[in-house]
Parts: structure tokens; sequence; C-alpha cells
């Protein structure tokens, strides 16, 4: 893997389009996904870093956002946690950097608290890699709700205790 550095911290308003043109060339974000995504980076940087949405940027000694990784404290738990997105550069994907951020968001996670992390995804052939992933990574599979997406398209919860 090349050097690559890790932002934490308050996004700019050229990173938070830098995150939604990421996301959308991966292929695994649809239109309503990349306008959420959006608002989320948005919020983070209105906010300053301070709300409910955090990021963690990977980027290439250019300084180019190469992944990311979006998560927040779920409202009304003690100390659990939502993945909401992690997403790498396909020409960066393979290499390892996904689980270094993966691995970074899990500690930041942690610093503040959080002893439960969950991530939902698609049932989708798409998200097969993702899903293995996930397990690779120490996830376990929590429930899945059939259809929830779409019919065929079905809902997969994955959890981890930190």
């Amino acid at each position: 893997m090349e050097k690559v550095e890790i932002s934490e911290g308050i996004l700019s308003s050229k990173e938070t389009e830098e995150i939604v043109d990421l996301a959308s060339m991966t292929g695994f974000f649809n239109s309503e996904e990349l306008i959420i995504l959006r608002e989320l980076a948005c919020e983070c940087y209105d906010k300053k870093n301070t709300g409910d949405y955090q990021f963690i940027l990977g980027k290439n000694y250019s300084g180019k956002i190469i992944g990311f990784s979006c998560w927040g404290k779920i409202p009304g738990t003690a100390s659990g946690y939502d993945l909401y997105w992690i997403a790498v550069d396909k020409k960066y994907q393979g290499n390892g950097l996904g689980r270094f951020i993966l691995e970074t968001t899990e500690k930041e996670i942690h610093k503040k608290g959080g002893s439960r992390i969950y991530i939902e995804t698609s049932s989708r052939e798409l998200y097969i890699p993702t899903t293995a992933f996930y397990k690779k990574s120490g996830y376990t599979k929590a429930a899945m709700l059939e259809d929830f997406y779409a019919d065929g398209d079905s809902k997969i919860i994955f959890q981890k205790v930190l």
C-alpha cells in the first residue's frame, strides 16, 4: 500500500465534494444515497465536526481523498455506533486501505466510549465482496430483514463488539 495520510476533524467544502465524487465512482451508491452522503458531509462541515456524523479520510501523497468512512453514535444507546459508509477509490481497492480506514474508525469509536459497531448493507450480489470484507474484519451477522430495500434485496446488519 502506498503511503496514505489519515485525516480526521473538520471537513472543508472541497472535501465534501471529493467524498461524494469518490462514492459515485465506486458504483455502490445510488442517487438517493449520494444525496444523503452530501447532506451528512455538509452537516459535518457546517457543524465543524461536532455534529452526529463524523468522517475519517484516507488521502494519497498529493492530498486527494482515496477512501473514507462516515460514522456516528446511535442516539438513545449507551455506547452503540453506526458505520454508515466506508468507500475506497477503485484504483486503491484490494491493497489494505479499506481495512486501515475501518481499523482507524474502530479505534476512534473506542476512544469515544463506543463498545459496539453496527453496519447495514445490501444482500444483492454486488455486495458479496462487502459482506466478505466485514466478516474478515471480525463483524458477525446480527440480523437480516428480508426484501427491505426492494424485492430480493434484503438488509443485512453486522455487528462487532469492541
